[in-house]
């Protein structure tokens, strides 16, 4: 057991002392109240056109999917059709189901394709270029979704985005926000640098965004579905692309790619049901491993920022994340130990392992043998029935590849960087990852992305998910802790700063003002490495949704309102909107 040294500031003082001096961010404004519906995205058109959804009288799985492909319009960052992504369902009765749309490896693809003659890995060819690009799934994905649990026609829920491309849409802040410090890697292809620069220089606010390729893809997948992409002038036009500028692309590719359904990974924490992402994410099954850990300690008598309560996170997420990166992989290609990893006594075993006054060592966890974006985005959805989705889709890095296929409006993924291009070489997120993630034809590479969707008694208690890269899952986890064990409204759960432990690098990342000076000092008189991360756009822009109340008090009192949502404060577009 943990040694009680310091108990937190009351909570909502210290969101208030923590979020206000960065980068002129106030303390966490109140969470939007519904009772028939709710609709968080990153992108307020975006989360306007679920809502228009769900009050036609369109289900949760409808409104989904209209986002989806709304934000491929009004979020090119990472909103995305030529990435991929997952989603986690729980319907109104209870049954819950989960769908795998993420990326495959082309089927020229090899284990050393990113390494050169002396076997080191070349900078930038998993990550720039036709070379970096899986072959996207979110064409496929929403209409397996919207065909097996939708109620409405693909032209119906394709129609807003298809209009948003078309005409255009007016820039506003946080839009052009999105853009910052990709001016450059636009302006290296063509057909970027055509639709997302103007006359080589970025958009401004007031400006209008116009598509028109985009609609014009967006229109024949409506009117031919997911043939349009797959079989037709889309997918020839992107193999085109590819051949022309060094990648590996082919029309086979795109023929083969199919959706998985899978059983969402399912766990419980204090009470609480958890359904999230199973393998080829790592997510779900690794929320379930720390939450496991930390449900042994008394989170919320030990204090939120309290230095004990953050060495137990530190040392869960440490001994996590080294089954994340070294026993995980793609389901059809290697076997995963979910239950091992998901089972409460694997995680006693961990608690026993913990010293309560030091720091673990991370070099001391690495298994014998062993030799991985911000730009993902997530969106929580619940309809009036109680039906709830959770999505989240991405093009990895900030607007993918960078590359668009001529006449087609559609940014491509680097989503190949989330292999491992070779063991105990970093990725684009800092991730050491093994041989259960190495590159292979038709594979999906490892991903983070973990949308969650939390039941009690039965009934929808909560939907939270991320964006962030290796941080989704350690993000979507403290919104978790933050509204169970620390009982903050749901606005406060997803604004709140955060910290990060991901087994390798040996550091404790941090948003500034996430940890006061006092918890610091203690944490680096136990051996931890504590480093503050200025650049804290990175840590993800979560959107969740709490049914009941706003908060647990609110929920135990009776008087919360059905529905609350709330968009992560750090998103300048976003909105949660209800009905």
């Amino acid at each position: 057991m943990l040694s009680f040294r310091l108990k937190s500031l009351p909570v909502t003082l210290f969101l208030a002392l923590s979020l206000a001096p960065i980068e002129g961010r106030a303390a966490s404004p109140e969470p939007v109240k519904a009772e028939h519906g709710m609709v968080v995205t990153a992108q307020h058109l975006a989360s306007d056109v679920g809502v228009a959804v769900l009050k036609s009288g369109g289900n949760a799985v409808d409104a989904a999917v209209a986002v989806g492909y709304a934000l491929a319009v009004t979020y090119p960052t990472a909103g995305n059709i030529g990435g991929g992504g997952f989603m986690t369902i729980r319907f109104k009765d209870g049954k819950t189901t989960f769908l795998d749309f993420r990326e495959r490896a082309p089927q020229a693809a090899t284990k050393t394709m990113y390494l050169d003659d002396k076997g080191d890995v070349v900078k930038g060819l998993s990550t720039e270029g036709y070379l970096a690009v899986g072959v996207p799934g979110p064409v496929m994905g929403f209409e397996v979704a919207r065909s097996r649990y939708g109620t409405k026609p693909l032209a119906d829920l394709i129609a807003p985005a298809i209009a948003l491309a078309k005409d255009g849409f007016v820039l506003e802040q946080g839009d052009i926000d999105s853009f910052d410090g990709e001016t450059d890697r636009l302006a290296k292809d063509p057909a970027a640098a055509a639709i997302f620069l103007k006359d080589g220089k970025p958009f401004v606010v007031g400006e209008k965004l116009v598509q028109t390729d985009l609609a014009a893809s967006l229109s024949s997948i409506a009117e031919k579905g997911t043939d349009a992409f797959y079989k037709g002038a889309i997918a020839d036009a992107i193999v085109k692309a590819s051949a022309e500028k060094g990648g590996i692309l082919a029309k086979a590719d795109f023929e083969r790619y199919a959706v998985r359904e899978l059983e969402p990974v399912k766990c419980n924490y204090r009470g609480y049901d958890i359904i999230s992402s199973p393998p080829p994410s790592s997510g779900g099954v690794i929320i379930c491993e720390i939450l496991n850990i930390l449900e042994g300690y008394p989170l919320s008598y030990m204090g939120y920022g309290a230095a004990d309560t953050v060495h137990a996170m530190i040392e869960a997420m440490r001994h996590a994340y080294v089954d994340r990166n070294t026993s995980l992989g793609d389901p059809d290609f290697v076997e995963n130990p979910v239950a091992k990893l998901t089972d409460k006594a694997y995680a006693k075993e961990i608690r026993a392992k913990i010293d309560p006054f030091r720091a673990g060592v991370s070099a001391a966890l690495i298994p014998k043998g062993f030799g991985e974006s911000k730009e993902t985005t997530h969106y929580s959805i619940i309809d009036d029935e109680g039906n709830a989705v959770a999505v989240t889709y991405t093009l990895n890095g900030s607007f993918g590849a960078g590359v668009v296929a001529p006449g087609t409006g559609i940014l491509l993924n680097n989503e190949m960087d989330d292999f491992t291009a070779k063991p105990g070489v970093p990725n684009l997120y800092g991730l050491v990852q093994g041989e259960a993630n190495a590159i292979a034809p038709g594979k999906t590479p490892l991903s983070s992305m973990s949308p969650t969707i939390i039941s009690k008694d039965g009934k929808p208690f909560m939907v939270i998910g991320s964006p962030g890269g290796a941080r989704i899952i350690t993000i979507t986890l403290e919104a978790i802790l933050n509204v169970i064990d620390h009982r903050m409204n749901i606005q406060e759960a997803v604004d709140a700063p955060r910290i990060h432990h991901q087994w390798l690098p040996d550091k404790v990342f941090m948003e500034p003002y996430a940890l006061s000076p006092d918890t610091r000092k203690l944490l680096s008189a136990m051996g931890h490495k504590v480093q503050i991360d200025e650049n804290w756009t990175i840590w993800g822009q979560a959107t969740g949704i709490l049914v009941g109340g706003e908060s647990l008090s609110d929920i135990e009192s009776g008087g919360g309102a059905r529905y609350n949502g709330a968009v992560d404060s750090r998103i300048g577009a976003g909105a949660a909107r209800g009905y």
